[in-house]
């Protein structure tokens, strides 16, 4: 990828595609494209045709989506799906049309289905039932894996797709209901200690384990991959390890200084039991994730001492 080459990033804004952005202009890439939301729906097809049509990047890298965390993504399940099936079918498809070069999709592990084999292996996609309470994202996402592969193998465009487990880190969304697993509980926790309270209530048995990935670290294979990887099928992103949620509300709170106790409320759903990825295909070709969990927790908690309440 050529250092004077346009680039567009759809999603700069947000925590994954601000990394991104971040990455390529560490590595010397100047000539970047993007809109906030505010200037341009994603959603809106002539809009993204438009846009595409004039700045003609040649790389892109599709980071924008709707997320959020289990409850979020329960609730508002009919927003999920539309809003990511336009963001993608959009994006993707007008890329096509305006002869971008290369496109890199990201997706999510959710993609999976609930009762994987572990670790999941990328040929386990649609080999069972998906967890409830995120089958909306998830069948979006499957459908931007399979747009990707039709529009390679019917127009012969090298459109990749990948998929890294849980995200976290700076520019995260903070929203005390609708945010993801680690800065739901970051904000939780901070909020019990300002406010001196001696126990924080969190849903779940705390059992389930996840694998959590650094967005810098993502932002590196998101690099890696679009120069070095042009293959038809999705190549899983992670860090090959698995915690409980219960151990990473501990470091949590030694990384807060919080001194409580944490509750776990069992009337509330936990998700699925375990997703850790099989990473052996991208780690094969020579990239695996640098930072430590302690480490990342600590300067994403930097970052949300900074009053960045995104989702707010």
């Amino acid at each position: 990828m050529e250092k004077d080459a346009k680039i567009y990033i759809a999603g700069h804004c947000g925590m994954l595609g601000s990394a991104i952005e971040r990455r390529l202009q560490t590595e010397g890439y100047r000539n970047l494209v993007g809109k906030s939301k505010v200037e341009m729906d994603l959603r809106d097809q002539q809009a993204v045709r438009d846009f595409l049509d004039q700045e003609k990047p040649e790389y892109v890298f599709l980071a924008a989506a709707r997320v959020g965390g289990i409850k979020a993504n329960d609730t508002y399940s009919a927003d999920f799906i539309y809003d990511n099936l336009m963001i993608e079918c959009n994006v993707i498809h007008n890329s096509y049309l305006c002869g971008v070069r290369k496109l890199l999709f990201l997706g999510s592990a959710c993609i999976y289905p609930k009762f994987a084999p572990q670790p999941i292996k990328e040929e386990h996609l649609l080999t069972g039932l998906l967890e409830p309470t995120n089958e909306a994202y998830a069948v979006a996402k499957i459908s931007g894996i399979s747009l990707c592969k039709m529009y390679r193998k019917q127009y012969g465009c090298n459109f990749i797709s990948a998929m890294p487990n849980n995200l976290y880190g700076p520019n995260d969304n903070y929203h005390p209901e609708n945010s993801h697993v680690i800065p739901g509980l970051l904000r939780r926790i901070h909020e019990a200690k300002v406010a001196g309270k001696e126990e924080v209530v969190c849903w779940g048995t705390g059992e389930p384990k996840r694998e959590f990935l650094y967005v810098e670290d993502l932002a590196d294979a998101c690099l890696f991959l679009m120069k070095n990887y042009s293959g038809k099928k999705h190549i899983n992103i992670g860090t090959g390890k698995e915690i409980p949620i219960k151990e990473v509300n501990e470091l949590i709170a030694k990384v807060v200084g919080y001194e409580g106790r944490i509750v776990w409320d069992t009337s509330k759903p936990d998700g699925t039991p375990r997703r850790l990825l099989d990473i052996s295909k991208i780690k094969a070709m020579g990239w695996q994730a640098r930072t430590e969990l302690e480490e990342a927790l600590e300067l994403t908690y930097e970052d949300f001492l900074k009053g960045n309440l995104r989702g707010e």
